[in-house]
Formats: C-alpha cells, structure tokens, sequence
C-alpha cells in the first residue's frame, strides 16, 4: 500500500499513524469543509468585537489581567510627548502579537524536527475544528509554513501544561510573524529570513489568533504520539527478548498457557502470554525433560575424544544420582532418568520468566490506556475560550464565546506518569534475566559470564549486566511523575497546572535507555543461546555415536567399575544416551531462531574476550532500528 502523497486534517479523523507521518515529512492539505466551519466561527467572533462585546483575550487581557478590558488606543498616546513606539496595529491586534512575542521564551536544546512537525500538524488539526476563532487564512499560513519545510526553533523547557503548553506553542507560532528562529533545509535561521527563503510572507494577527495558536496541549500531545510509537515497538521487542532468554534457559512454557489466563484475564497479560506461545512454537528447547540438559564444564585437551569435536568451546557434564538417594523420590526417577545437569529438579522458572505476562502485561496496559487518551486529545479543542457560533438557546455572548480549562493538560499528564513507571519495570525485568544467564548459581549449567575462559583470562560477558544495571538505576531515578508537582503561575491566576510537557519529554527520552537494556539483553541471549544448542547437540552426537565408554567421562561422579550398583549405573547411562540420540536436533522455535540469526548477521558469536564496545553498539542500532519488532 503505498504512501498517501498528503494527510488530509480535518480536526475530526487525525490518527497516531497520520501524526507520524506527518513527523517524517507527509505534508499536509486543509478538507474544505472543516475551513468553513473554521471562518464561520471567526466571523462571528469579528461581528462580537464589532458590537463591542466583553471577550476574554480578545477584548480583554490574559490571566490576570482578565479583568481589564481593552480600549481603543493605548492610554499613554493621550499623554504628553505620545507613544515612543507607535503601533500600527489596533490595541486587539497588538494584544494578540504581544502574547506571542513575550511568551517564546523556553530554554535548552531544541526539539527534534521530528518532535516540531508534530506539533505544527496536531495544532492545524485542532483549530479545523471550527472553535477557536481563528481565520481560514491564518490557518492556512501555518499550514504553508510545515508544507515548506520550515522547522522552528521550540528549545525544551517552559511548559508547565497549563494554559496548556504556552511557551514552546509560542516559539511555534512567533515564526509565523517573522520573529523567532527556524531550521530550513538544515540551517539555523532568524524567522523571517527562513519565511523569506521558503517564499512566505510574516502574518499579522487577528481577534484570538494569538489565544489560538498558543493555548493548548500540542507539545505534551506531539511527545506522547511519538513516545508511544517507540514503545508499540519495544513491548513487542522485549517480548522477543523474553523469548530468546527462555530459550536459553530451555526454560518452561506452562506458565504462559491460554487456560491459566483466562483466570486472571487482564489484557496486557493474555495478549503478552499469547505472543510468548507464538515465539516459542516450535521450539525442542522449551520444556526438555531435566535430565536430558548437560551442564558447561571447562574444556580440556582431553575433554573430546574424535577431532571434529575439538572445535567445541566447552565440555559437558551430569552428576548421577545413585539408588541410595532416591529414597521417597521413585516415583519422579521412575518418570526422569537419575541424572542431574544443567536444570534444576522443579517445576518453576524464576519470576523474571515465569511472569514475564504479568509485568510485560501490565505495561502492555499502561502504553494501551495512554493510546486510549492521546486517541481523544488528537482531535479534541484545547484552547481556551471556546467559541460557539451556533450553540442553540444562547442570550448572551457568555453562552457562545465561553472560558473553560481544556488546555489543562491532566489527562495526558497522568497517563505519561503512568508509563513513566512502567518504563523501569520492563527495563528492570529484562536486566535480571540478563544478570541470570551470566551467574552459573542461576542460568542452568551455562559457563559463568557465557565465556568458556580455559586459560582464565576472559570476563565475557561480565560488564554487559553492569551497564544495564546503571541504565535501570538511572531510569529509577527518573520515574518520579511530574504531574504530581504543580507550580503555580500567572500570578496565582493558574494555580494548578500539569507539568505534562516535562512528563511526555521524560517518557520519550526514556523509551531510548528501555531500547538499550533491551538490546543488551538480546546480545546476551544470542551468546547464551548458541552455548546451549551446542551444548545439547553435542550431547546427542555423543550419545548417537554409542560410544558408552566416553559418555561415561561426562558423568562427574560415576560410581566404581567394581561396585554393586556399577551395572545400573552403567544401564541408565544407556537410557540417557538412547533418550538423547532419539531426539532431533535441538533448535530454538523459528521466531527466536531468525532474532538470533538478526544479531549473528551483525555480531558474532564470542569464543574469547574482545573489544565489545562495537558490538553494543551494533545491537542498540538493531533494536532501534525495530529489527525485532516485527517477529512472531
């Protein structure tokens, strides 16, 4: 399906998809019915300042200053000596012009292009909806100004998402009068100098063109669509990510069958169990039988009898569970063969996998109650005052041009605190299975720090777990929400406000460090990986050979040659190696195969230490790029 040339705003249909769009570079075209309703409602607010009607910010002034209405010229023209800066705007013009020139003043960095042209696209969107005032002309000079290819200079800090997003809408719009800086084709230009090259005139504002173009929740609205576009895609990579460590770990699958949620059926938590099912179809890694899993021992030269098997990077064992020790466990020797290796002898996976769809689930339903919310802010009003040219049973200009809070930016705030939270916990939970597949305590027989370190000179993966450690430490430290934190301002007039532009900013930049730890995880997993598919299928080629002698020498503690119980011994040996050379080869499922085949067609496998920083550095590319995203 290909690409539309333009996304067509209506202030009625705009879709996370189509903001994106329009982030990357999709122009944008104005429905002719929505600029009808747009200069219907302006006239009718020009025909309210002509009869001379008290409206806030149009004829009054903003915040506190609401209380005082405006007159015809400035007092101090009346004054002796005039005004030492003549205007050539009327007093309602001006007071329009002054809100946006004193308000751009926002520091830090400025935002991505990608960040900027959201914001333009959501802003023309919500005033097509016919309710704030503003002439079709003045919306189609914005609409000039994205289609262009002007990006203006929005630096990051000065939203307190009350009235909405002030400030960075302020250096949004303060181009559009000249003013102001702008990116175009790459150079960082004064406003009028980027209108100027693109071919675009500065405008002038009209009654509550300012209000309008200012007073509204687009940044926090741009931030969220673009930080929940990066986390559609990092659930769905942690998951493959989850999948390839349980595969590392021939892990269990009953914890994520359909019938067990059922019982407990949160939404986030059957869609996640359900995905973990599909990537590990097919798998003969999951759920082998415990006493078909050999553990690592450090190779030998004399670890390996045939040349062919030389090459590999470990050797294998079993410990033997003698007669002696059975006692009340004959019914589960009579069901696994006596001998223990790398799996432990129960029916449970640590927490990080086993409940991987209760806590992959529940920020699964935090990213799906924020899409919930930011699908309404798309196209809702949220400037303030509200004009309602044709509200029926209205007596009084009160009843049409109406002051009320939806430029308070709440809804969003709290839902960005929420996925705020849930960003460390996914983070968290994918570093402990990490920190699992290095400690041989904890991965089942795997080689400490998945290194075979013969010579003991090799810390493997050792440093790749305090990495993602620091990562999750510092993404802890920034979960704190701001929306719990007013400041009031406007000399007390806003006294409650959001803070939901710093909370959107803080998810978007901490969906970036989620993507890292995640990607460790994954370089972490394709070592792990390989080392246990090798590790099995060079235990069923052993076995297959027949050789029972040599198997023997991968039993740690067999029992003497010249003992009772040599010749049970010697028979369940047997049994082990016919239950091994009657397997298929051991593969991961085809799902975790092709992620582990993604990471190899870029980073090898590592037999000893090496530099690793280009490695980390590949593997971060790869999971923001979304190369796992798209399996199972």
């Amino acid at each position: 399906m290909s690409t539309p040339a333009k996304v067509v705003l209506d202030g009625l249909s705009l879709t996370r998809e189509q903001v994106l769009m329009i982030a990357h570079g999709t122009p944008v075209a104005l429905a002719p019915s929505a600029l009808k309703r747009v200069q219907h409602a302006a006239d009718f607010l020009a025909e309210q300042v002509r009869r001379e009607e008290p409206i806030y910010g149009v004829t009054t002034g903003f915040g506190s200053n609401a209380d005082k209405l405006l007159g015809g010229h400035r007092v101090r023209d009346e004054l002796p000596g005039g005004n030492p800066e003549p205007r050539s705007e009327s007093l309602l013009e001006e007071l329009q012009h002054n809100l946006i020139i004193t308000h751009a003043v926002c520091v830090g960095d400025p935002f991505p292009a990608e960040v900027v042209r959201a914001m333009l696209g959501l802003r023309i969107n919500t005033l097509l909806r016919g309710h704030s005032g503003i002439r079709s002309s003045s919306l189609q000079a914005l609409t000039d100004l994205l289609n262009a290819g002007i990006v203006p200079v929005v630096p990051m800090l000065g939203s307190v998402g009350a009235s909405g997003d002030l400030a960075p809408l302020s250096h949004l719009a303060i181009v559009l009068l000249g003013g102001g800086e702008a990116f175009y084709r790459g150079e960082r230009l004064p406003g009028a100098e980027a209108l100027a090259r693109a071919g675009l005139q500065p405008l002038r504002l009209s009654f509550k063109e300012g209000l309008a173009l200012n007073n509204g929740t687009t940044l926090m609205l741009a931030l969220g669509v673009l930080a929940l576009a990066r986390m559609q895609q990092l659930l769905a990579t942690a998951e493959v990510a989850a999948a390839m460590t349980l595969e590392a770990f021939a892990g269990r699958s009953g914890a994520f069958v359909e019938d067990v949620h059922a019982l407990r059926p949160h939404p986030g938590q059957v869609a996640t169990a359900a995905r973990l099912r599909s990537l590990c179809a097919g798998s003969t890694l999951v759920d082998i039988p415990y006493h078909l899993v050999p553990r690592f021992r450090s190779w030998l030269p004399e670890s390996w009898h045939e040349p062919s098997d030389q090459a590999h990077r470990f050797d294998i064992c079993w410990d033997y569970v003698p007669p002696g020790q059975r006692h009340g466990r004959e019914k589960f020797y009579q069901r696994f063969l006596p001998f223990k290796g790398g799996k432990k002898h129960q029916p449970q996976d640590a927490y990080s996998l086993r409940c991987v769809p209760q806590v992959h689930g529940a920020v699964r339903d935090a990213y799906d109650q924020a899409g919930r919310v930011i699908d309404i802010e798309l196209n809702a009003v949220t400037d303030n005052p509200l004009v309602f040219p044709d509200r029926v049973g209205a007596r009084q200009i009160e009843d049409q041009v109406i002051s009320a809070g939806h430029f308070h930016g709440m809804p969003l705030a709290l839902v960005m605190s929420y996925l705020k939270a849930a960003i460390p916990v996914l983070a968290s939970i994918s570093e402990r299975r990490l920190a699992k597949l290095l400690d041989a305590a904890t991965n089942d027989g795997l080689p400490p720090f998945l290194i075979g370190n013969e010579d003991a000179t090799d810390s493997g993966f050792m440093i790749v777990q305090y990495t993602a450690a620091a990562i999750v430490n510092d993404l802890a430290t920034r979960a704190h929400p701001a929306s719990v934190y007013s400041v009031p301002t406007s000399a007390n007039a806003e006294d409650h406000v959001s803070m939901g532009a710093n909370e959107a900013r803080h998810v978007l930049e901490m969906t970036a460090d989620l993507s890292r730890v995640l990607a460790l995880e994954i370089y972490t997993a394709a070592q792990a990986l390989e080392y246990r598919q090798d590790m099995l299928n060079a235990a069923r080629t052993l076995a297959a050979r027949g050789e029972v002698v040599h198997f023997i020498e991968k039993i740690s503690n067999p029992p003497r040659e010249d003992s009772a119980g040599y010749a049970q011994f010697r028979a369940e040996v047997v049994q082990l190696m016919q239950a091994l050379a009657e397997r298929a080869a051991f593969s991961p499922s085809p799902s975790v195969l092709a992620a582990w085949s993604r990471v190899r067609a870029h980073i090898r496998f590592m037999h000893r230490d090496r530099a690793m920083d280009a490695d980390v550095r590949e593997i971060t590319r790869l999971v923001a790029d979304g190369v796992f995203a798209d399996l199972g």
